[in-house]
Formats: C-alpha cells, sequence, structure tokens
C-alpha cells in the first residue's frame, strides 16, 4: 500500500505515460489491488484493475458456489452492489479525459454469468475500469492517490463488505426456484411458464423496467398450473405453454407481442421486483424475423423457396441483401441448424408473404409461378419431423387456426383458452387452401465456415471490437447484429467479438467442424473455464464481457460478411 503511496508521489506532475510504472500488485488491509493495464492518454480507454478479496475478509460461503446457477447469482448480486456504491460516491477525483471514472460492468434486468465480479475457491475478484486522473496530458497524483485511497475503499465498505449473508441467501434462493421450475418444465414438456402476478409491459421503449400500473398477468383457467418451489410455503401457480403449435391471438393493443416479448426475454432469468421473475422460456427459444437487407452465405432454404428467377441456388443460397422472405426463411434455417427447439414469431416483424398465402391468392397464383412455400405449410412438419415447437403472435389470418395445438387470445392483457371455440369456427368456415407434403431433410443444413472467413486483418494490424449491442467491427468489415432480438447485453456482444479473435488466433476453423459442433465446444469451453477463456489475457483483467447464448453467436457468424462455407 505505501508502495503505491510513494509511486504515486514521485509521478505526480510528470508526463502521463509516467503511470505505466503502476503497473503490478498492491497489498492493502483487506484486499489486492492487481493494475494490469494503464491507459497511455487520459482520453484513451481506461485503466483495467483487478481487486482481489481473500475469502478470510469476506467470506462468501461454499453453499453460495455449490451449483453454477448460484455462484452466478451471488456474483451477479455483489455486482450490483459495487455498481450502486460507484453511483453513490460522490467525491470521485476530476480532471482531464477520463480522469475519475470509476466502472464496474454493471447488470442489467437479467442475470447473466459475467466477469465482473469471479468467485473462486478462496478469494473474490473485482474488475473494475478506472480513468487515472489528469491534468491536461499530465499525472495527478494526489486525485490518484485520494482515488486508490479514499474512493475505492469507500465503495467496497459500501457494497461487498456491507452486503449481508440475508440478502446473498435470498439471491441463492431464487437461483433455486428458477431450477426448480426449469425442472418442472422439462418433467411436463412445457416451453413457456408465466407466474400469475407477474407483471410483463416494460416501463417505455428505452427502458427495461417495469411499468407502473400494470395489469399484472393471471392465467386462464385451462392453462393454469401449479409448481412447488423451494424456500417458499405457497405453490407459485400461472400459465403453462406446452410443445407444439401455440397461436397467440386478439385484438390490436391487448397484450399479443408484449407476452411473447416476455417470452423472448425469459430463455435468461430476471431479478426479484423485474416483474418477469417467474416468466421461463425454453433455453433454446429463437425469436424469428423478417430482417430485409442482412448477408446470407450458403443456407440450404429450399424447404422454404425454390425455382427463383434468375435460377438461384436456394439449397446454397447466397446474398448480401436479403429480402423479408428470403431472410425469415433463412433465420428459420439457422436457428434449427444451432440447435432450436422454439420458435418464437409476431406477425408484425414477419414477411407477410413467407408466413401466408390464402386459397384465394393460390387459386390465382398458380403453384408453378410462386417460389415461397409459406411457413403455415411447413409448421406441422417442424413439430412432427424435427421436434420443433412455435409460439406465433398471429392477428390478421384465421389460416393458422387449422395448424394450432392451442389457441391462446389475450383481451384486455388477459389470456383466455379459446382453442375449443376456435375448433368451432374450423367447422363452421372451412378453408380450401392447399397444403404441401415436401418433408424436411434432416440434415439440410451443417455447413463448416472456412478459415479465410474471420479476415480480421486491417492493413498490418488485426481488429475484432464490439462497437455498441448490434455492431461488431471485423477487420475492414462490419457485422450488423440489429435484427438478434435476443442479444440483450453489450457486454455479451464484446464477447462474441473476443470469440471471434479467439477463433482466429487459434485456427479454430481448421478443425472443419460442422457450425453445430462449434458452437457446442464453446458452450463447453466456457462451462470448464470461464468467459475469460475467450480473453487475450486470461490471468489478468479479462475484460467486461457476459455470456452469449449460441444463437447469438452463430446469429453473428452468419451475417459476416467475410464467410466462406465448404
Amino acid at each position: 500500500m505505501k508502495h503505491l503511496q510513494h509511486l504515486l508521489r514521485n509521478i505526480d506532475g510528470k508526463g502521463y505515460k509516467g503511470y505505466k510504472s503502476l503497473q503490478g500488485s498492491y497489498s492493502f488491509d483487506q484486499y489486492e489491488i492487481a493494475i494490469d493495464y494503464v491507459q497511455g492518454d487520459p482520453f484513451a480507454a481506461p485503466s483495467k484493475i483487478r481487486i482481489i478479496i481473500p475469502n478470510e475478509n469476506r467470506e462468501i460461503k461454499e453453499e453460495w458456489k455449490q451449483s453454477k446457477e448460484r455462484s452466478v447469482y451471488t456474483a451477479d448480486l455483489l455486482a450490483r452492489s459495487i455498481a450502486e456504491a460507484i453511483q453513490k460516491e460522490s467525491n470521485a477525483s476530476k480532471g482531464s479525459g477520463k480522469s475519475g471514472l470509476i466502472y464496474v460492468d454493471k447488470p442489467g434486468q437479467e442475470i447473466l454469468e459475467r466477469t465482473a465480479v469471479q468467485l473462486k475457491q478462496d478469494q473474490m475478484i473485482i474488475c473494475l475500469s478506472i480513468g487515472l486522473p489528469a491534468n491536461g496530458r499530465k499525472i495527478n497524483g494526489k486525485e490518484a492517490e485520494k482515488l486508490f485511497f479514499t474512493i475505492l475503499p469507500s465503495i467496497l465498505k459500501n457494497s461487498v463488505f456491507a452486503i449481508s449473508d440475508e440478502d446473498i441467501e435470498k439471491r441463492v434462493h431464487l437461483a433455486d426456484q428458477h431450477l426448480a421450475i426449469r425442472q418442472k418444465m422439462k418433467d411436463n414438456n412445457w416451453i413457456a411458464f408465466i407466474a400469475d402476478g407477474a407483471i410483463l409491459p416494460r416501463a417505455s421503449g428505452i427502458s427495461d423496467k417495469p411499468l407502473t400500473k400494470a395489469v399484472p398477468f393471471e392465467s386462464s383457467e385451462e392453462n393454469r398450473v401449479e409448481i412447488a418451489v423451494p424456500h417458499q410455503v405457497q405453490p407459485l401457480t400461472g400459465m403453462a405453454i406446452k410443445k407444439g403449435i401455440s397461436l397467440i391471438v386478439g385484438g390490436g393493443y391487448h397484450g399479443k407481442s408484449t407476452l411473447l416479448q416476455a417470452l423472448e426475454r425469459g430463455v435468461y432469468h430476471h431479478i426479484t421486483g423485474d416483474g418477469r421473475e417467474y416468466v421461463l422460456t425454453d433455453p433454446n427459444a429463437v425469436k424469428i424475423r423478417a430482417e430485409d437487407g442482412r448477408q446470407v452465405t450458403a443456407v440450404n432454404i429450399s424447404a422454404f423457396i425454390n425455382d427463383l428467377p434468375q435460377q438461384q441456388d436456394t439449397q446454397r443460397f447466397t446474398t448480401e441483401n436479403a429480402s423479408g422472405s428470403t431472410s425469415q426463411a433463412t433465420n428459420v434455417v439457422e436457428a434449427i441448424e444451432a440447435s432450436a427447439s422454439t420458435l418464437l414469431i409476431d406477425e408484425d416483424t414477419s414477411a407477410t408473404n413467407f408466413m401466408i398465402r390464402d386459397a384465394r391468392m393460390q387459386a390465382l397464383v398458380h403453384p408453378d409461378k410462386e417460389p415461397i412455400t409459406p411457413f403455415i405449410d411447413k409448421i406441422k412438419q417442424l413439430r412432427d419431423q424435427l421436434a420443433v415447437s412455435t409460439i406465433l403472435v398471429m392477428g390478421g389470418s384465421g389460416d393458422y387456426f387449422d395448424v394450432a395445438d392451442e389457441v391462446i387470445m389475450m383481451d384486455q392483457y388477459k389470456p383466455y383458452n379459446v382453442t375449443e371455440k376456435v375448433q368451432e369456427i374450423i367447422q363452421q368456415q372451412p378453408v380450401s387452401r392447399q397444403g404441401t407434403d415436401n418433408p424436411f431433410v434432416e440434415d439440410m443444413n451443417q455447413r463448416i465456415f472456412l478459415p479465410n472467413s474471420l479476415n480480421v486483418h486491417k492493413g498490418k494490424k488485426k481488429k475484432v471490437q464490439a462497437k455498441s449491442l448490434d455492431t461488431i467491427f471485423m477487420g475492414r468489415t462490419t457485422i450488423q447484429l440489429q435484427g438478434v432480438e435476443q442479444l440483450i447485453d453489450p457486454s455479451q456482444t464484446r464477447t462474441i467479438a473476443e470469440i471471434l479473435r479467439y477463433m482466429e488466433a487459434k485456427s479454430v476453423l481448421k478443425e472443419g467442424k460442422p457450425l453445430t459442433e462449434l458452437l457446442n465446444d464453446i458452450d463447453k469451453l466456457i462451462d470448464q473455464a470461464g468467459l475469460q477463456a475467450f480473453s487475450p489475457f486470461p490471468n489478468q483483467h479479462p475484460g467486461d464481457l457476459a455470456r452469449p447464448r449460441r444463437f447469438e453467436i452463430a446469429a453473428c457468424l452468419n451475417r459476416m460478411r467475410t464467410a466462406k462455407i465448404k
């Protein structure tokens, strides 16, 4: 501690690069600080430090780490407490550029595996970014001393050293409850569970917090189930959606899309108070939408689209500018390739000609002249041949009644099971549209990405960088992820960028594995070695990383304009 103080006083007023001499480790009373990376300029990316707290100074009980889920939930709570303490700290040091900045990768409403706080066998590691103080481009040693010896100790005192064991117990209990719900879903072939009392609407388009005065969710009687969960006397009740084909219907502004959006996010777990903490969806559910203009490389969309003009090959369909229908067909096939077991679709973000072609249009346009086999003609094959379920929001076409296993109608934000009524309507108003019998090919999309797909060079340098939630710069190209709606945190995007960099550096694609196996390997590596396995400096500050799902990793690979497929 005194050594760091001495160094700061020695370099006070010198050129900013003098801060580089600080790199190393320093012992404090209750913890150690490792300064892993020092920014070269007060306006550059901030410096990276780790705070290492031995277990004897802040005990993290073994029972809080006895499962992967418990450990993730505990680390998540600690990261939130640090973020709150940083926000409340009013004595931040001042200066030019990023002087005095203190940042931890703050979680959102979802609980994700992160590198912000890591719980090891005998210690806790906290990863922070800090802006070392400067006056102009000269070191402000006094402010830096204040940062290390006053502000950081205050933040730790008011977060990890202040948080109660009771609060941590509550968080690990939530982990146990989520696991119990998922086990019940698996045992009963449910692909979704929405608890009674859940708050589904969000505060606004730019806030993921719950809407105040929203109508609490209340299950339809036919779909209501009961789940006994640990650490709670009363069982949970709510609506279960079974495997198969489920329609969500109803008038405009009655909550159809709000329900589907909650199910999209239900692949992740949420904190207590979010309103969706007991809304859980099949973790392998993928939101499907039309995505005009996206890159497509060698995807077999022939089950949906054939005989395109100019004799385009739809068994290895490639385009730099996909249409609504070709992009949506591609998104379905790619999701299945990545092992999706449930598709989530909203007609509002779908291509109409991909979703439906009614009897009158079939009578006018002969099948020989129509290259698109609409989704309505394939949805049962997806269920029966590939065991892929679909939850579909549909407000404009009753033709889907014929293929639905269950129909839920939203009315004033409340769900009603209208499956029997729908069957009566089908009897009274039969539809004469013609379907198709051509089956899916089991291995319709087993693509192998070639090594030169990962073109990370920009001149003599290599560059892979996440710029925002939905943009990654790779070499001279940009990967656009705006249509990947279940990518929810910029730290997930940073992790995907690190995975691309890792794959290029380790020549992973030279192994010639199909995409599915590649994704399996990535998941296995994260499970065994953690997210820091993809960091260039795994034993130092790994960067602000959060775990993406395999589907969002695949979505990034599939949107690379440099992709080459064997």
